[in-house]
C-alpha cells in the first residue's frame, strides 16, 4: 500500500482550511485517513501551521511520500530537514503576535477619555443572590396601602360607607318632620 502525506481540505467557500493527513493514495481528496498529523490554515496572517513532529517524523521514517505542499510546509516547520538530517532544523515558521485582551483595550480607552480606570466589567450575579434580593425588596419598600390602586379603592369605599351612615343618621330627623306634616317619604304617594 502506497502512503502519502497530503492535504484534505476542510472550511467555507473561499476560507480553506486544511488538515495535514498520512492517506492511502488511492483514497479520495477528502477521503478516509489513515491519521491526522496537523493543519494548515492559509487565510491567517500569518499562516497557521501546526504539525505534530514526532508523528510526521514517524510516518516519513516508515516511507510515506509527501505531496509537494506537504513537503514545503514540513520545511518551513522544520520537520524536513530533520527528516533529511540537514542543517535549518528550526525552520522559518512565523509565529502570530499576541493579541490584547478586550479589558485592556478598554482601560485603554478610559484613560485617553481621562476618566479613571475603575472596574471594567461588572460583577456577576447568580440567581440565588437575586432571590435573596427580590425577597428583601418587597419587605424594604412596602408601600402604605394609601398609596396602592388597590389601597385608594378601599379608602375610597370606607369613605363612602361613612357618607352613606351620615345621611341615614340625618334622615330619622328629616322623616320626623315629614311625619308631622302627614306626609310618608318613605312611601310614595299614588
Amino acid at each position: 500500500m502506497a502512503v502519502k502525506i497530503r492535504l484534505k481540505r476542510m472550511g467555507k467557500v473561499r476560507v480553506p482550511q486544511y488538515r495535514i493527513v498520512v492517506v492511502d493514495s488511492r483514497k479520495k481528496r477528502d477521503g478516509r485517513v489513515i491519521e491526522e498529523i496537523g493543519k494548515y490554515h492559509p487565510k491567517e496572517e500569518p499562516s497557521l501551521i501546526d504539525v505534530v513532529s514526532d508523528r510526521a517524523q514517524y510516518w516519513l521514517g516508515v516511507g510515506a511520500q509527501p505531496t509537494e505542499t506537504v513537503q514545503s510546509l514540513l520545511s518551513v516547520t522544520g520537520d524536513w530537514q530533520k527528516f533529511k538530517g540537514s542543517a535549518g532544523t528550526e525552520g522559518r515558521l512565523k509565529h502570530a503576535a499576541e493579541k490584547r485582551s478586550k479589558l485592556d483595550i478598554f482601560n485603554e480607552a478610559l484613560k485617553e477619555a481621562g476618566s479613571e480606570s475603575v472596574a471594567a466589567t461588572t460583577p456577576k450575579s447568580s440567581a440565588k443572590d437575586e432571590k435573596k434580593d427580590e425577597k428583601a425588596a418587597p419587605a424594604a419598600t412596602e408601600t402604605p396601602a394609601v398609596e396602592t390602586p388597590e389601597g385608594a379603592t378601599e379608602q375610597a369605599e370606607v369613605e363612602e360607607t361613612k357618607a352613606l351612615d351620615a345621611e341615614k343618621q340625618q334622615e330619622p330627623e328629616d322623616g320626623a318632620k315629614g311625619d308631622a306634616d302627614g306626609t310618608d317619604a318613605a312611601t310614595p304617594s299614588s
